[in-house]
């Protein structure tokens, strides 16, 4: 039994009246629905035909069918997926700001953006930190036993830690190494800190040391070590409560399920940092790693700088999502990214 352009026709109008609807439908409510120039009674045997095929499932609720994650399939990578430049690529361009301030803000507002485009939940996985460049670093005493490290990125990311100290170490004492570290650190990469701190600033770092000697070994402790959190993640989220318009998720316990997997950053940055190769990517129902949201679709799409992926970006929403719309959303907004990032950063990385 072959897939024919008659049955394609037939499946895009169940997926497309499934989408808008969110009900079954059969072979009669179609015919009068669609222009598909066949009876009903031919549309019901294609409709099982391609139930056999393994295309429409029939719920046990309802006499109508609705599409697969098969069939979602076949439509996103047979009808969808060509399409060019659309209306999104200059609605996004007027929207997203042109100069970036922070990256911060900048991830949030392009996060919350997304959100209202596509009507789904947007998540977003911040550039990452440790191929980036140190700009400026400054320690702060903020009370008597913690120190304020701020570390500023010359892609304009800011990263705050606390350091929490046995003893106290004077503001001088503080300034004095916050000038070293910068005359010895600014302009790397933070991937190569570490060991810049163990071997160019160690030695010198027993200058500033007078009668503080274990003051400040205990502080140049924690800074190594807390150099690590800057490779953590960032992730960014909007359009949580998007999920509650879909009448799939008024069950309270299917909502709480999907609500905890997206607010868990550790689960948003392994679904978004598996690497597929493609700059854009479609993970339909039950392709998804995770069984909290099986029922669920994720696009995503790369975002670069200097031709080289540096994070990621997506909606996910349910398997009826509104591909024809969302795709094309991400794929803009990818691409206005691609243009800010370089226009803002481009003179900021070279060696």
């Amino acid at each position: 039994m072959e897939l024919n352009k008659r049955k394609i026709e037939i499946l895009k109008a169940i997926i497309h009246s499934y989408i808008e609807e969110g009900e079954a439908i059969g072979s009669r409510t179609l015919s009068k629905k669609y222009d598909l120039g066949v009876s009903s009674a031919t549309i019901r045997n294609e409709m099982s035909d391609l139930e056999d095929l393994g295309y429409l499932i029939k719920p046990h609720t309802s006499a109508g069918r609705v599409p697969s994650d098969k069939a979602y399939r076949l439509y996103v990578d047979n009808i969808l997926i060509n399409k060019g430049k659309t209306k999104y690529h200059r609605q996004i361009k007027k929207i997203l700001q042109d100069e970036i301030s922070e990256m911060d803000m900048f991830l949030r507002n392009s996060s919350r953006i997304l959100a209202q485009l596509t009507k789904y939940t947007s998540l977003i996985i911040a550039p990452q930190f440790k191929k980036s460049r140190l700009k400026h670093v400054q320690l702060v005493s903020v009370s008597k036993n913690k120190v304020l490290i701020v570390m500023i990125m010359q892609n304009n990311i800011v990263k705050n830690v606390i350091l929490n100290l046995k003893t106290p170490i004077p503001e001088q004492q503080l300034n004095k190494i916050s000038n070293l570290l910068n005359k010895k650190l600014t302009g790397l990469r933070l991937e190569k800190i570490d060991i810049e701190l163990k071997q160019r600033i160690k030695q010198e770092i027993y200058s500033i040391r007078n009668k503080y000697d274990q003051k400040i070994d205990e502080l140049m402790h924690l800074l190594i070590n807390n150099l690590n959190e800057y490779n953590k993640v960032d992730v960014y989220s909007d359009g949580l409560n998007n999920m509650l318009n879909f009448p799939e998720y008024n069950d309270t316990e299917k909502i709480r399920e999907f609500l905890s997997f997206v607010e868990d950053k550790d689960n948003i940055a392994k679904l978004l940092l598996k690497n597929t190769g493609e700059d854009l990517d479609i993970t339909i129902g039950h392709e998804n790693i995770f069984d909290e949201i099986r029922k669920c679709s994720l696009i995503t799409a790369t975002y670069k700088f200097n031709g080289i992926t540096v994070g990621k970006l997506g909606v996910i929403g349910p398997t009826r999502m509104d591909y024809e719309t969302a795709i094309p959303i991400v794929k803009a907004l990818s691409y206005n990214i691609n243009e800010v990032i370089e226009k803002n950063f481009k003179d900021q990385n070279k060696e």
